[in-house]
């Protein structure tokens, strides 16, 4: 990458920009007087909204003690400190949970990795309380399903069964069935792949070799190796836009750690994610000031890592959360071209193989047998058609 590339900016809210700098601050810096004219004329409402969305205010909490307090309004620092305590005990109340959850999979011989979660805290930050989490995800076998299934449910946690198939294309166009407890309030995600398909990755068995023990807990939990915790990282990420802060601040704190960054190499180039590894450090190095070491900046070489970087800052710009639906038509038009962008070559021509394999809508609009659904095969493109124009008659 060129050393006078920029990424554009400017249409960032000055909120979040101001939330950016606070985070860059190093903690052994005495003073900030730069600082002064980032506070002037801020929308203090706006600025929690966006630490709020962004999952940013456990480290906006810590970050609060090293500047001068007087910058900031006194209610603002109550409500990001007062959220951040929340977040502590919730986050203790995940880490108990999710030792049990290992307990009673492991004592059912069910091997499981934790994606995301407590360990992440630990790992990435030193400190469970200074990473936020709305559910717990765990990664087994596809093979182990029906049997996580049941004992899951034999623990009092309930399926959300949102998920539509027809010819078994829940095995690789979804990565994760939901669970939530109603008594102890958690929602737990098992995931059978990284991310959904089409496309190709690790195998569990795999991630399961290359596994680390989280210090956490006395019980062994397990969770991702760090080069494949990269790769998962990257990958999810970018998959969201980048909507949120918090997973570039993830890649901030794994950039600083050992990783062998030739077997990362390789590892992205085989599971063709090289670009999204080097968008999201294009993105870290630009917004969080992370340092990038010569191995480093081999990923992001050429345009189109830089132009996926800068696709990205549109999500910055405006409060996305791609999580709730319904999600605003120009944001879902905007979010579907960038996530064609960011597919390679080989991956784009296997999304576009991928209309030709039946969905669950071809069922609805002209249900069959099941020992007839290979039919859909042939059907499709006229049911998809009919759909088709019969939506644009009701419009």
């Amino acid at each position: 990458m060129e050393t006078n590339f920029s990424l554009n900016i400017t249409q960032i809210p000055k909120e979040l920009k101001l939330i950016i700098e606070i985070l860059t601050i190093k903690n052994d810096e005495t003073s900030h007087p730069h600082l002064n004219e980032w506070f002037k004329d801020t929308d203090w409402d706006l600025f929690i909204e966006l630490a709020i969305h962004h999952r940013v205010f456990p480290l906006l909490s810590r970050k609060f003690k090293t500047i001068n307090s007087t910058l900031i309004p006194p209610h603002v620092i109550q409500t990001i400190n007062q959220t951040n305590l929340m977040n502590t005990l919730n986050m203790l109340h995940f880490s108990g949970e999710m030792e049990q959850v290992c307990k009673l999979f492991a004592g059912n011989k069910i091997n499981l990795l934790n994606l995301k979660g407590p360990v992440l805290g630990v790992d990435l930050y030193g400190d469970v309380s200074l990473r936020s989490s709305g559910d717990l995800d765990f990664l087994i076998s596809i093979n182990d399903l029906d049997k996580a299934d049941q004992l899951l449910k034999s623990h009092g946690y309930e399926k959300d069964d949102y998920i539509q198939t027809v010819l078994n294309d829940w095995k690789w166009r979804h990565h994760h069935v939901t669970y939530f407890h109603p008594k102890k309030e958690i929602k737990l995600e098992i995931h059978w792949r990284l991310n959904p398909g089409p496309g190709k990755e690790p195998s569990f068995n795999e991630l399961w070799e290359r596994k680390r023990v989280s210090s956490l807990t006395s019980y062994p939990v397990y969770y991702l190796g760090r080069e494949d915790l990269f790769l998962f990282l990257v990958s999810h990420g970018a998959r969201h836009g980048w909507s949120r802060l918090r997973w570039l601040l993830d890649i901030n704190q794994i950039v600083g750690q050992r990783i062998d960054w030739v077997t990362l190499s390789r590892l992205l180039k085989k599971y063709q994610y090289l670009h999204v590894g080097g968008q999201a450090l294009v993105l870290a190095s630009q917004l969080l000031s992370t340092p990038m070491t010569q191995e480093m900046k081999k990923l992001f070489k050429g345009n189109h890592t830089k132009r996926l970087a800068q696709e990205a800052i549109y999500y910055l710009e405006r409060m996305v959360n791609l999580h709730n639906d319904p999600v605003p038509d120009d944001v879902a038009s905007y979010h579907k071209r960038h996530l064609y962008s960011l597919m390679s070559k080989k991956q784009k021509l296997f999304f576009i193989l991928s209309f030709l394999y039946p969905y669950p809508e071809d069922a609805k609009t002209l249900p069959l047998p099941e020992r007839l659904h290979f039919l859909y095969f042939l059907l499709r493109p006229f049911l998809w058609a009919w759909r088709k124009t019969k939506h644009h008659a009701l419009s």
